[in-house]
């Protein structure tokens, strides 16, 4: 008010009037003025000093560009982040970077899924940025070790270098990131113990080391970490040790993943009178003996519990229905007896449930488990019913006990939920169950190996319309598969019925299969002609008519023979006739080429499922004996017409074919001499051209086939000599006889060439005699270093764990 008045006094005399009659009025527009002014200003002044303060400092920008520059990374790449960092802008407005407001320093660098490409110099410009708290440099391809000037960075708050290249010990000097409460090295190669650069981090809360190499025991450093650590992850790793009986201390933890390692020793019990557990993962370790669970809180937290793999034994205590909140439960692949307690039905918000691979006995219990999606109690000893309340969980698997009958109420529940349905190998017997067709399964259905019979129902065409994999095979069922079964069935991936007594015409309906890979028909008695209309299914891979009534000629002219996927092709033992033209295998790309295999994820034919890999297998002759192919390489090709009555000229185009592995032609009347353009088949393993009528010699180009390991020549009109190649002397005597001109036997049998056996013997060696299993012929399909195993012991399970976002495969 001083203020103003002072202002009066210099107001001219002639206007004092004119204010004076309105003093008040004056006053408070003026205050509004000097209020608006200052306000203008105070604003004009901060606008042009907030820039000054969020401008990087050069030295910042310098390093920044240094660490830019040490890659293959550059402003020319589109697909990088870091082009944007160039001189001509603000570094603190480069992507991937945030500065302090105040000090303009650079505080956080988080170039995640960048291609780096390259490894981290020890000088970097990186170790220049000392104000870093948080840094992440998650799958940028980096290799090579961690250089010690990450030490440096002592600010730091966060460092994530998850899914690199990453060799070697962990340096001792990033001990010095006393302030780290992030740390995830997770899928890297790092090797070594971790004691001493981890003991300082008493402020972490999320540590994780997953999939790397670490040895040693139990890193007892972790226990100076125990009150703060909310999140530990060490999976797959090598560490071995017995675990710690006392776990108390760490009374903050929520995730606890210790999975495929070889930690040892009894359960730890302590471990879950942690209230604030929520996930634990003790899967594929050496823990041994009872489980039991004492001193639980009531309010006990516990989400998700992972205890398979383990040499785990006993009964699934009662104890367990002290976790209300558990959703997923892994106990698969242990050795637990008993039956399944009725408890578990308190586990009211359980989701998921797995305990295959056990020794449990008795019937499924009576349970009102409204949650639960995920059942699989396959690959046990339980017997009994197929109960009702099953019918709401979505995937369902039940194979491999010794199920006999379905529950009355399953006949009316609501099975339309069921997405995933495995009753193979069990009792059930008598007609398919008319409840079936109710189902609207979008992933698999598999009733195969048990003793079903009469006819496929008419209304499973319904059923297989959103069907990826339809599996029968193995029972008694009769009849003739209908005409229109397939009409609508354009999702289906897998269809075998092999095993049975199907008889009549192999459906045309099948054309509408358009995603078809796997059609196994073997061992029925369907009688045909060859289907050639199946070559326009753009992905057939195999395709197994062995074993039925198959009959007449494989070409017709204007009659395409492109199979342009086919991989595995066995038509044995059936009456197909005629001869081959020499351009018949031309358009067999399949076999041709590796393609897609070197890019796929997986090695072999299937697909994903329920939380696994649903994988195709088959019969197949196999270096002359009956072979169980439990799964199928994609690198496997195969070719067996044996045991027809195919004549003519072997055609030359089986040259084109160079990722043959098998070659079966036997129990035939091909003549003519044996193509030479055989020699092109570089990767083949298994050669059987036996009881035809070939003449000439044996082409010496042959023996030029590094990998051919077992071949038969056996009961031609062969002449000439044996070629002298490591894998044509190293074969057995047997396959090279009843070849009348054919010499240098000598060498390969020890004694003179065997006379021509009497027309008697010949007859009897001509019809070849049903053989067992051998283990040896899993070699050629699978490859060194494979076992031969059942999809329930391949497939990985939903405990494949860890974060999903922090899952890689580099495989």
């Amino acid at each position: 008010s001083h203020n103003h008045i002072k202002t009066n006094t210099f107001i001219p005399t002639q206007k004092k009037i004119g204010v004076m009659m309105i003093p008040n009025q004056f006053y408070c527009l003026f205050d509004i003025v000097t209020l608006y002014f200052f306000f203008l200003g105070f604003l004009l002044l901060h606008t042009f000093a907030s820039p000054v303060l969020q401008h990087c400092h050069h030295d910042q920008m310098d390093a920044l560009l240094e660490f830019k520059h040490e890659f293959l990374v550059n402003e020319f790449n589109s697909n990088s982040s870091l082009s944007s960092w160039k001189t001509n802008s603000d570094c603190c407005l480069w992507e991937g970077v945030t500065c302090d407001t105040k000090s303009g320093k650079v505080i956080s660098l988080d170039l995640q899924y960048i291609p780096l490409n390259n490894f981290l110099k020890l000088n970097s410009g990186l170790f220049k940025l000392q104000h870093l708290r948080n840094l992440s440099l998650r799958d940028c391809h980096l290799h090579g070790e961690i250089p010690s000037s990450l030490g440096n960075l002592s600010h730091l708050e966060h460092l994530d270098l998850l899914g690199n290249y990453l060799v070697g010990e962990v340096p001792a000097s990033v001990g010095n990131l006393t302030q780290l409460k992030y740390l995830n090295l997770n899928n890297n190669k790092f090797t070594g113990n971790i004691h001493v650069p981890f003991a300082n981090f008493t402020k972490l809360t999320h540590l994780d080391i997953s999939n790397n190499q670490f040895t040693g025991e139990l890193p007892l450093v972790l226990l100076n970490l125990a009150t703060s650590l909310s999140i530990l992850a060490i999976s797959n790793n090598l560490f071995k040790s017995i675990f710690p009986s006392d776990m108390s201390r760490f009374d903050k933890l929520e995730h606890i993943d210790v999975g495929g390692n070889s930690f040892f020793g009894p359960f730890p019990t302590p471990l879950f009178m942690i209230p604030s557990l929520t996930w634990v993962n003790l899967r594929e370790n050496q823990f041994e003996g009872p489980i039991e669970f004492r001193n639980i809180s009531s309010s006990s937290k516990l989400q998700s519990l992972f205890l398979s793999q383990n040499k785990f034994e006993g009964p699934i205590p009662k104890s367990i229905s002290k976790f209300p909140n558990l959703e997923t439960l892994f106990l698969s692949d242990n050795n637990f007896t008993g039956t399944i307690p009725i408890s578990i039905s308190n586990l009211v918000n359980l989701v998921t449930f797995d305990i295959s691979q056990n020794n449990f006995t008795g019937p499924i219990p009576r349970s009102n488990l409204v949650k639960l999606q995920y059942l699989d109690l396959s690959n046990n000893k339980l017997e009994g019913e197929i109960p009702g309340w099953l019918g709401g969980v979505l995937e369902l698997m039940l194979s491999h006990n010794s199920f006999s009958r379905f529950g009355k109420s399953l006949e009316v529940s609501d099975v339309t939920h069921i997405q995933t349905l495995d009753l193979s190998s069990n009792s059930f017997q008598g007609p398919l169950p008319h409840w079936i067709c109710k189902l609207r399964p979008s992933m698999f259905l598999d009733l195969s190996n048990n003793i079903f019979n009469g006819s496929i129902h008419q209304c499973l065409r319904n059923t297989i319309v959103p069907l990826r994999a339809l599996n029968l095979q193995n029972n008694n069922l009769t009849g003739i598969l209908l005409q229109d079964l397939f009409v609508n069935a354009t999702n289906l991936e897998l269809v075998d019925v092999s095993g049975n007594k199907l008889e009549g015409k192999l459906p045309e309906s099948l054309i509408n299969c358009i995603s078809l890979k796997f059609l196994n028909v073997r061992s029925n008695k369907i009688k045909d002609k060859f289907p050639s209309w199946l070559s326009s299914l753009p992905s057939l891979n195999v395709l197994i008519l062995r074993s039925n009534e198959f009959y007449g000629p494989l070409y017709h002219p204007h009659v395409s023979i492109g199979f342009q996927s086919l991989k595995v092709i066995d038509i044995s033992h059936n009456h197909f006739n005629g001869t081959l033209p020499p351009f018949y295998f031309s358009k067999w790309h399949g076999m041709t080429t590796l393609r897609e295999e070197h890019q796929s994820y997986t090695v072999y034919m299937g697909y994903p499922a329920y939380g696994g890999f649903y994988r195709s297998s088959m019969e197949m002759v196999n270096k002359g004996v009956d072979t169980k192919f439990q799964r199928i390489r994609k690198v496997f090709k195969a070719i067996d017409f044996s045991e027809n009555e195919f004549g003519g000229k072997i055609p030359s185009s089986i040259g084109f074919l160079k990722e043959l592995r098998l070659l079966n032609l036997s129990g035939n009347t091909f003549t003519g001499n044996i193509p030479q353009s055989l020699a092109n088949l570089t990767n083949l393993e298994e050669l059987d051209l036996s009881r035809n009528q070939l003449s000439g010699q044996i082409p010496s180009e042959l023996g030029s086939l590094f990998f051919l390991s077992i071949m038969n020549f056996s009961h031609n009109n062969l002449e000439g000599p044996i070629p002298r190649s490591t894998q044509f002397q190293r074969q057995n005597c047997s396959a090279f006889m009843y070849n009348s001109n054919l010499y240098g036997l000598e060498d390969i049998c020890g004694k003179t060439h065997v006379p021509n056996p009497t027309p008697q013997e010949s007859e009897d060696l001509s019809k070849p005699k049903e053989q067992v299993i051998s283990w040896i012929s899993a070699a050629i399909a699978y490859g060194p270093g494979d076992e031969v195993l059942t999809w329930q012991q391949q497939k990985n399970k939903k405990s494949d764990l860890a974060p999903a976002e922090e899952k890689k495969d580099f495989g």
